[in-house]
């Protein structure tokens, strides 16, 4: 099948960290932050921190497979967080925190499970990381849309984002925009 446009749906902590890396990869043309997988419909911010709607904070990640392919991405991601950490990412700590792959296809499915065992691979610990069709997707408030690139000085952007978006820099430049 030919895809001029993909898209995967990733948890790995705060969603601010993703989308911030996530923008400045080569071939994605949209990130879009928000709650996957949760028991209630359109969820808000506050009733996701609770940890008691079931949702994971997420970036729903639509790319192009000619420049950039869904390998290449979870790469990425399985770089810039800790996939065997349970329900949590540094300081973050709930269920809305935790690792996880949401695929709508059986072809995504066979290629995370793929990168995910290379992951495994490379570290001591169990990976923990969810790989699961994703089954609803909502989108975040407007104010957390593009938050790193509108808030870099905030403390979290600053001391927990920034550190990320640096290491992601650093280790896959060949991944960047232009």
């Amino acid at each position: 099948m030919d895809r001029s446009s993909d898209t995967i749906t990733l948890a790995g902590g705060c969603f601010w960290c993703l989308e911030a890396v996530y923008e400045q990869v080569r071939g994605v043309s949209s990130v879009l932050s928000g709650y996957a997988n949760g028991q209630i419909d359109s969820p808000s911010y506050e009733q996701v921190c609770t940890g008691r709607t079931g949702h994971a904070e997420v970036v729903q990640i639509r790319f192009d497979p000619a420049q950039v392919s869904l390998r290449e991405l979870l790469e990425v991601f399985f770089l810039i967080h800790d996939p065997t950490t349970l329900n949590r990412q540094g300081n973050d700590v709930g269920t809305q925190y935790r690792s996880g792959i949401y695929v709508d296809r059986d072809e995504q499915r066979a290629v995370a499970a793929e990168v995910m065992a290379e992951a495994q691979a490379q570290l001591t610990d169990p990976v923990v990381t969810e790989l699961e069709p994703l089954r609803s997707f909502w989108p975040a408030e407007a104010y957390h849309q593009h938050y790193f690139a509108n808030h870099p000085g905030q403390g979290y952007c600053a001391f927990v984002v920034a550190p990320k978006v640096e290491k992601f820099r650093r280790t896959m430049a060949r991944l960047m925009r232009d």
